[in-house]
């Protein structure tokens, strides 16, 4: 691959480490649930356990952006998420405007004040993502347009004519590596935002809504992941009973 090299142990690497961090994130999650019954005089011990789950989120991402740079193409076509997990994505990760319906789901007792903030928070985060959206819809208009699209074309002709071909290839290889650069680079502001967002929400709740909250998006990307391997099971044993019966 252009610009670095790759082979299948990347995604072997960090389909491993998912799942180490998947079973860490089961833990947390019960952590979190128990938290929510035992919350009388408990909130240093709520507000320790709300940064360590913010950590463990915060590892994920690290580990991700490792991924992104080695494989930008392949982030964006993750072998590790099922079918189902995949519909979530928007930038190759959950669309940070979600954790304003968890917030609004999961907790009852908002103040006025706190109200206000998430919707101003809310509009702000709308607005950044629209703008990440228009970026990324830029940078796929331009896989299509020339000179790429012509470039790619030129290439296909001359592995006939093999006249110039080397040429060529570095071209094409300078405009791959542009355009990993660039989806590089949304990955990691869409990244940024999403993590941005939720540690600015956590700030604006007191302990036990934080715990809540953070309970609420463990439990629904838990439930998807359930969901997606599932299915992927059933669509298995399908295939498995069209394959005998013929």
């Amino acid at each position: 691959m252009p610009g670095g090299s790759y082979s299948s142990h990347d995604d072997n690497f960090f389909e491993v480490f998912l799942v180490g961090w998947l079973i860490r994130q089961e833990q947390f999650q019960n952590e979190l649930v128990v938290a929510q019954d035992t919350f009388d005089d408990q909130e240093n011990d709520m507000r320790d356990l709300i940064s360590r789950v913010l950590a463990h989120y915060q590892q994920y991402y690290e580990e991700k952006s490792r991924m992104t740079h080695r494989n930008v193409f392949r982030v964006f076509s993750p072998t590790w998420f099922s079918p189902l997990e995949r519909s979530f994505l928007w930038i190759t990760g959950f669309n940070p405007g979600l954790v304003f319906n968890l917030v609004t789901d999961s907790i009852n007792d908002l103040s006025e004040h706190q109200v206000e903030r998430l919707n101003w928070l809310k509009q702000e985060t709308k607005a950044q993502e629209r703008s990440l959206t228009e970026e990324l819809a830029q940078i796929q208009e331009s896989v299509a347009s020339p000179p790429l699209a012509d470039l790619a074309r030129r290439l296909g002709m001359q592995l006939i004519y093999t006249d110039n071909i080397n040429t060529d290839i570095e071209e094409v290889d300078r405009d791959i590596d542009q355009l990993k650069m660039a989806l590089e680079n949304v990955v990691t502001d869409a990244d940024r935002l999403r993590t941005r967002t939720a540690e600015r929400v956590v700030g604006l709740l007191s302990p036990l809504q934080g715990v809540k909250f953070l309970s609420a998006v463990g439990q629904l990307q838990l439930r998807a992941r359930m969901m997606g391997m599932e299915r992927e099971v059933e669509r298995q044993q399908q295939r498995n009973e069209d394959t005998n019966g013929w």
